[in-house]
């Protein structure tokens, strides 16, 4: 053995710290280096684009077509399901909407 137990963890301790460090300065440097790239994805995230009026319309008719494909696929279980075919399209139509304006 190489030593007492304490030791070792004391070693495997400073070994753990260390490539921690390590990993850190690389990630750090590496943000560095991909700076002027980040810039350019944030610039043109943030450009204007669908807006919120014009993906609101949009989700609207592709949450109904959403929720007709449902309905269909329900059958005869349609009407015992009306609460949760409203829950899906009000939650549907957020989601769909918010993507629609964050994506485009």
């Amino acid at each position: 053995m190489s030593g007492t137990p304490d030791s070792r963890d004391k070693r495997q301790a400073r070994l753990a710290l260390l490539a921690i460090v390590v990993l850190l300065v690389v990630l750090g440097a590496a943000a560095l280096l991909l700076l002027p790239q980040l810039a350019q994805i944030v610039e043109t995230s943030l450009e204007p684009g669908l807006g919120l009026k014009n993906a609101a319309v949009i989700s609207f008719f592709v949450t109904v077509a959403l929720m007709l494909v449902f309905a269909i696929a329900a059958g005869d279980g349609f009407i015992g399901e009306i609460q949760f075919m409203l829950a899906g399209f009000g939650s549907f139509f957020v989601v769909i909407w918010l993507m629609l304006a964050w994506i485009f």
